[in-house]
């Protein structure tokens, strides 16, 4: 199972900033069961079609219900919680699908 998750930051916000959710992001293999991969990076895409959306963090979980258990996980929503104490993010979207093995 993968799980997309597309961040707009707001404007102002800092490589520093971006630097601890990444971390943040980076630690779930280690503490949240399932999560066999992690990706991140930033759009460098010359078409100009991310409406704003330029970094992406990719989760790869063994299975649905791994992924199913990850979003109630208490790393998780220290991450939400993070996010908004923060104030720096302007907009989300997850996307999730099989991997066709």
């Amino acid at each position: 199972m993968r799980h997309i998750v597309a961040f707009k930051y707001k404007d102002g916000t800092t490589e520093d900033q971006i630097q601890t959710i990444t971390e943040v992001f980076s630690q779930f293999p280690e503490k949240i069961p399932g999560i066999v991969d992690f990706e991140y990076g930033e759009n460098n895409s010359p078409e100009g079609l991310h409406k704003g959306f330029n970094h992406v963090y990719v989760l790869t979980f063994d299975s649905e219900k791994s992924r199913d258990e990850y979003l109630p996980h208490p790393e998780h929503k220290k991450l939400k919680e993070l996010l908004d104490k923060m104030g720096i993010l302007e907009d989300v979207f997850v996307i999730d699908y099989p991997l066709n093995n």
